[in-house]
């Protein structure tokens, strides 16, 4: 079996290579290596799959590049490459998410339908909600997002049903609910206290710490998206969560507990196009999908840690 994984340089497309390739299946790597983050980092993400008989990278972006010879006898295709971060998508920056999020989905649904590709599952976001007026966010809920970036995930989202209701791609959406662990990006929260708490620096808390969410680690995210590409109803969508609502202030001394060391906190403003509070409920998922979450919250911190302390 051949997988297509876009994405593949990034924090939760390397790990998802390295699984299939762990199970035997023909992987072709698609990475933009766009500079949200330092290359050198994705390319440490990528070097176990490199190494790897099976694993093929093609290196560009999914809009411009040939889909046709990418695609070509792929059985699953993972479509994880976007334009990362909520706070950078507002103002003139917005037409890197427009062009990375929506253009290149599109252009995938399309060269889908072209190859006949069995299955393709795209990975969205809890952004998608916004500030939902009750938790557990269900699918069903009305997405009302608060972000441009989250707009143009729901937007993407709504092409993949299109594709499906009107071409027949049998296209599989997830939404993640704040993916941490090893390889996070330099720039989500768990991996800046933690660097901190290494390093003896303070840390910027955005808002009162009140607003809560659902982490999830990144081995249940890894085992979802594969179950999505196996047996998940085409032109569905699943919620993908940890199952666990945390407050960011309980999470900071949960992180202190696991470090041993005390952490400065700087109080600043809340941030526009942060959500509030965000909570999967995952039996949708667990239904048909299979999925449940393995690895709780002070497990998964303590498998980041040993992972940050490694690091240069």
């Amino acid at each position: 079996m051949k997988a297509v994984v876009t994405g593949a340089a990034g924090f939760i497309g390397s790990h998802l290579t390295e699984s299939l390739l762990a199970d035997g299946l023909e992987v072709v790597g698609v990475d933009a290596f766009v500079d949200y983050y330092p290359r050198e980092v994705k390319e440490r993400n990528l070097a176990q799959a490199r190494g790897h008989r099976s694993f093929r990278l093609v290196e560009g972006s999914v809009q411009d590049m040939d889909l046709a010879r990418v695609l070509d006898g792929a059985s699953q295709v993972f479509h994880l490459a976007a334009q990362a971060g909520v706070r950078a998508s507002w103002g003139r920056d917005f037409a890197v998410y427009t062009d990375n999020n929506v253009l290149a989905t599109q252009r995938l649904l399309e060269a889908c339908v072209a190859a006949r590709v069995p299955r393709l599952v795209y990975t969205s976001s809890s952004s998608v909600y916004g500030d939902a007026a009750s938790l557990p966010l269900q699918e069903q809920t009305a997405c009302r997002p608060v972000s441009p970036y989250g707009v143009t995930k729901l937007a993407a989202e709504h092409l993949a049903n299109l594709y499906h209701s009107n071409m027949g791609v049998p296209v599989v959406s997830l939404r993640y609910f704040t993916v941490y662990g090893p390889r996070q990006r330099p720039d989500m929260a768990f991996h800046r206290f933690f660097r901190a708490a290494r390093d003896g620096s303070p840390i910027r808390l955005f808002g009162d710490g009140r607003q809560t969410r659902d982490f999830t680690y990144i081995d249940d995210i890894v085992a979802a998206t594969r179950a999505a590409g196996n047996s998940g109803r085409p032109g569905g969508v699943y919620n993908v969560g940890g199952g666990e609502r945390v407050a960011l202030s309980d999470v900071i001394g949960r992180i202190e507990r696991v470090t041993g060391c005390r952490l400065e906190v700087i109080r600043e403003g809340a941030q526009k196009g942060d959500m509030r509070d965000t909570f999967a409920d995952t039996s949708a998922a667990g239904r048909d999908l299979g999925f449940r979450s393995t690895v709780t919250l002070d497990e998964g911190l303590a498998r980041e840690w040993e992972w940050i302390r490694g690091q240069a």
